[in-house]
């Protein structure tokens, strides 16, 4: 077993190393231009469209409530213990870098959900779409969109499921010094009440959960800002300084060169808003819209929300405390820095917070491997799945899981592969979609 792990680490650093990089952000870069940077000038009328109800239309389930699936699985760990690890590893200009990966990212975000609305299908239990549909039809590689599902099959037991499981049991255990069996027996009924329902179900918990929880852990990110206003401007300083200049050692904090901000801020910024992984584009497909481009708006903002707001929070968290030049470790950081102001209130807020992060995570992950698997085997699987699924929370609040973390990387880094192809191979669809759905707008 640990030969595997071994086998596991080293392909999951392979894939995740400079090359896919350079090829999600060099995507987002490209899509930005042929748009005409689409993500600034359009980012309004996005916000605005979010509310909208498109009655009588093909979909599923609202705008809001394909968003707010979508924002489940995205707004996580990442967002507190991802942005952690980047200002630890690369230091405070981690942050500038993430948010260039997150600018970017909206115009990925954008593409892939046009796509995923333009070539959906009709299926017995909802509508049916996301890369394994457009790379198949839009791109003509029926092949390369089985080894998208595939990947996202496998994924979601692993990076949506037990990992987030897992997660939640620990902090709690940590926390509240509540046992994780008696922590996994509550997440297993809750999830499984959920997600029997299927979509419908699951985009009107979404639509209740994800508001809720966003707007807690800002507001309580804000009122530590507040407090400590006075080292915002030098927080701010701290991270367009040491974007392209080294951060020296200071304290417990090692230093980091401007390769470690690029490479970190990038890496955590990308596995926090997941643009490019073809993961929200499922979620998107199943929106009561009569344009791929309105949904393709609406799904854009995901990416503005996790990390140009959520994440930033908790960077400025993080840098306006002193903690990070204290040596603590990535994962207690966020807590650690928060409770330097609010004392273990701030300790009980981000274990909470970060456990509704993973829990929502588990919700919207699902919907995303249910669509892979129905793919994969037909409509009859769903059932099966959800059944797995629910089972898997168990297991995985009560269980190590150091090798599924490593896999769950390496398939999501698979995922993105085909996603990024077929992106780029129907990149003219995306464009000619964009400049109708605007002509009209104009006339």
């Amino acid at each position: 077993m640990g030969q595997i792990e071994s086998i596991i680490g080293t392909l999951s650093g392979w894939v995740w190393g400079p090359p896919m990089l350079v090829l999600l952000v060099g995507t987002g870069i490209y899509l930005t231009i042929i748009l005409k940077g689409l993500q600034f000038r359009a980012l309004p009328l996005a916000f605005k469209l979010i509310m909208q109800k498109d009655h009588g239309h093909h979909g599923d389930i609202s705008h809001f409530a394909a968003l707010m699936t979508a924002l489940a699985a995205t707004v996580g760990i990442g967002n507190i213990v991802g942005v952690a690890t980047a200002i630890t590893l690369g230091g405070p200009g981690a942050v500038f870098w993430m948010w260039m990966t997150g600018l970017v990212g909206m115009a990925t975000k954008y593409s892939e959900a046009v796509l995923a609305v333009k070539y959906r299908e009709h299926g017995k239990h909802g509508m049916r779409g996301g890369p394994m549909y457009y790379i198949s039809k839009g791109a003509g590689l029926p092949w390369l969109g089985t080894l998208f599902a595939i990947f996202t099959a496998c994924a979601t037991f692993g990076i949506g499921n037990m990992t987030q499981a897992n997660a939640t049991a620990k902090i709690f255990e940590a926390t509240f010094h509540i046992p994780t069996v008696a922590t996994g027996v509550v997440l297993t009924l809750l999830t499984g009440l959920v997600i029997l329902g299927g979509i419908k179900s699951i985009g009107k918990f979404t639509s209740f959960l994800v508001p809720f929880m966003i707007i807690g852990y800002v507001g309580a990110s804000l009122i530590v800002l507040v407090l400590n206003a006075h080292q915002i401007p030098h927080a701010f300083g701290l991270i367009f300084g040491h974007a392209f200049s080294s951060a020296a050692a200071t304290g417990g904090f090692a230093g980091a060169t401007i390769a470690a901000a690029m490479r970190y801020g990038i890496s955590r910024g990308v596995f926090s808003n997941e643009s490019g992984l073809g993961s929200a584009p499922i979620a998107a497909a199943a929106a009561r819209t009569k344009d791929p481009v309105t949904q393709a708006l609406v799904s854009m903002t995901q990416t503005f929300i996790d990390t140009l707001m959520v994440c930033t929070m908790t960077a400025l968290v993080i840098l306006t405390a002193n903690s990070w030049t204290m040596g603590v470790t990535a994962s207690n950081l966020t807590s650690a820095s928060m409770a330097e102001t609010l004392g273990n209130t701030g300790s009980v807020i981000v274990a909470i917070a970060t456990s509704l992060f993973a829990y929502s995570t588990l919700i919207g992950w699902n919907y995303y491997g249910e669509k892979a698997i129905e793919y994969l085997f037909g409509e009859k699987s769903i059932r099966i799945y959800r059944v797995f699924f629910t089972v898997a929370v168990m297991i995985g609040a009560t269980t190590s899981l150091e090798f599924v973390w490593n896999f769950s990387d390496l398939m999501n880094g698979m995922m993105a592969i085909p996603n990024l192809i077929g992106l780029l191979l129907l990149s003219k669809v995306i464009k000619s979609e964009t400049d109708r759905y605007f002509s009209a707008r104009k006339q």
